[in-house]
């Protein structure tokens, strides 16, 4: 008999524990394997024992794995101290790294998602190794806790029996991804090998027609019709269907953004949950350590066949899980689970059950409506336009709707055209104003340096204004005096800008440090104005 290793974290060999007891171990099929032992609380070894440590366990001289020391638990009583270990098989450590970010991966290789996904691993325990498939399905994580689960994920779509094997005697440890082996290796029966028999059948999760949806909401929801002629669903075979037919299921999972990977995953369910799935327990004798011939196996993942006695049939079944509660006290004592389907972590079933994720059908929070509301003047030569921005993680854009209403407005020019006429009064005095509908009228203005301006009866016309001294000049710099240097007749000059922007800029040239100014206009000159016929409505009070 091989008694347990023990191994420090850099896989140095520490001790053999020869003094442990109570050693058991479970390796269900495609999920993370457990295990455990008990030690004397006095046993001087124990203080070598370290959370995180590693531990190769035996049964019987049959290596069952590489182990990771997880947790741990004293009972000290007057009659006995025992300490007890919880530990996890060396997969666990898939689940210390994290997958942060979002991570799409669109039409590569099942070798080339899975190898990504190893490369995520801040300490490169796992490489990849065999991968019996070739698949090219769209995968996407965001912000995974572990990067176990999406490597189980990669599995989801197959409509192919799979399983995760490994090879943990070597670092690093190498991953496999294989097809099952249809091969019957070993057989159960009474007065043979089976001591008990337990069948379980479990009909609440049957389904015939499924309802795949994927990621979105409402009409924008990913579904599978773009990839399965119209249709939004998947039917269960003939044959299915003949028998019991009936039971729909919606399936929700919007983890999925990809219509041919949806379709996938959904007909691998319902290839599997089509029919009621029958769950045999068995107390068996591990016939492996008294068969002469070592032939027989019953390893997790094999196929067997179950003779069944009270209803005189034989089936063959998968091995869902082996495991033993006392590998030292009682060697020959094996618990198997065996199951006419394989319904594991890597399947999406796994992940939902009919009655206990009926809330995922209901909405998550309905379609976002960004509105946006724009007002602006506009006409042919200068158009309003309008921007939005639209984010770099929106995923779909279900409609664009552009709604508008136009109302006229006076023209969107510096000068007036043909829309009537505006009169400033001049800077020495007020003036008057006054215009008739349908006739001239004579509009004067007072103070010295003024203009008259004279409205056409009858219809509008050509209005003349003249003026006096048109002549105007702009400050360009203002002088800031002179800066002594050589020659003396350097000075400082600084531009200002408008008062609602506060900008200045300064500086240096030959001068006398005077004001700048533009050289003038061209001098007096007129404007002819054209005005259409028009009104306007004046409201004077005043008395003379």
């Amino acid at each position: 008999m091989k008694h347990i290793k023990l191994y420090d974290k850099q896989l140095q060999l520490k001790a053999y524990l020869e003094n442990a007891f109570k050693i058991k171990y479970s390796p269900p099929l495609n999920e993370l394997w457990t295990a455990g032992f008990s030690l004397p609380f006095t046993d001087p070894k124990r203080e070598e024992i370290e959370t995180f440590d590693y531990v190769e366990i035996f049964d019987n001289g049959k290596r069952i794995g590489l182990f990771r020391i997880m947790d741990s638990e004293e009972e000290r009583e007057v009659s006995q101290k025992i300490i007890t270990y919880d530990c996890e098989h060396v997969l666990s450590t898939l689940m210390d790294s994290v997958l942060f970010g979002y991570h799409e991966r669109i039409n590569l290789t099942t070798r080339e998602n899975i190898e990504y996904l190893l490369s995520k691993q801040r300490i490169k325990h796992w490489k990849l190794g065999q991968c019996d498939f070739v698949k090219y399905f769209q995968y996407s994580w965001e912000n995974e806790d572990t990067i176990l689960g999406p490597i189980y994920s990669i599995a989801k779509p197959f409509d192919e029996k799979f399983q995760w094997t490994w090879d943990d005697t070597s670092y690093p440890w190498t991953l496999n991804l294989v097809k099952y082996s249809d091969e019957i290796t070993g057989e159960l029966r009474y007065r043979k090998n089976m001591k008990g028999i337990k069948r379980k059948v479990e009909a609440k999760d049957v389904m015939t027609r499924i309802y795949p949806l994927g990621y979105g909401e409402g009409v924008n929801q990913l579904n599978i019709k773009s990839v399965n002629n119209g249709l939004p669903y998947i039917d269960a075979p003939d044959f299915v269907r003949e028998l019991q037919d009936g039971f729909d299921y919606i399936w929700v999972d919007r983890r999925f953004e990809d219509p041919k990977t949806l379709y996938a995953s959904a007909k691998a369910m319902l290839l599997k949950a089509c029919m009621p799935k029958v769950t045999y327990e068995i107390d068996a004798i591990d016939y492996e350590l008294i068969d002469p011939y070592k032939i027989e196996k019953y390893e997790t993942g094999k196929l067997v066949r179950l003779y069944d006695e009270d209803f005189n049939i034989s089936v063959d079944l998968r091995v869902m899980d082996r495991s033993k509660d006392d590998v030292t006290g009682n060697p020959l004592d094996v618990k198997l689970v065996l199951e006419n389907k394989v319904t594991d972590i890597g399947t999406i079933q796994a992940d939902i059950e009919k009655r206990q994720k009926v809330n995922e059908v209901y909405s998550q929070g309905t379609t976002n409506i960004d509105s946006q509301p724009f007002q602006d003047n506009c006409d042919p030569d200068h158009p309003a336009i309008i921007r939005f921005q639209i984010p770099n993680d929106v995923k779909n854009v279900n409609q664009l709707i552009l709604t508008f209403e136009t109302l006229r407005f006076r023209a969107y020019e510096r000068a007036i055209k043909g829309g009537g006429a505006v009169v400033a009064s001049t800077s020495a005095g007020g003036a008057n104003v006054s215009s008739t509908s349908s006739g001239g009228g004579t509009v004067g203005s007072t103070s010295s340096g003024g203009s008259s301006v004279q409205a056409s009866s009858s219809g509008g016309g050509t209005v003349k204004a003249s003026s006096s001294g048109g002549d105007h000049v702009h400050k360009m710099f203002h002088g800031g005096g002179i800066v002594p240097a050589e020659p003396s007749t350097i000075g400082l000059y600084t531009a200002f800008s408008d008062p609602g922007r506060n900008t200045s800029a300064s500086f240096y040239a030959k001068g006398t440090g005077s004001s700048f100014y533009t050289y003038g206009s061209s001098g007096n000159h007129t404007h002819d104005i054209s005005i259409p016929n028009h009104t306007h409505s004046i409201n004077i009070n005043h008395k003379i």
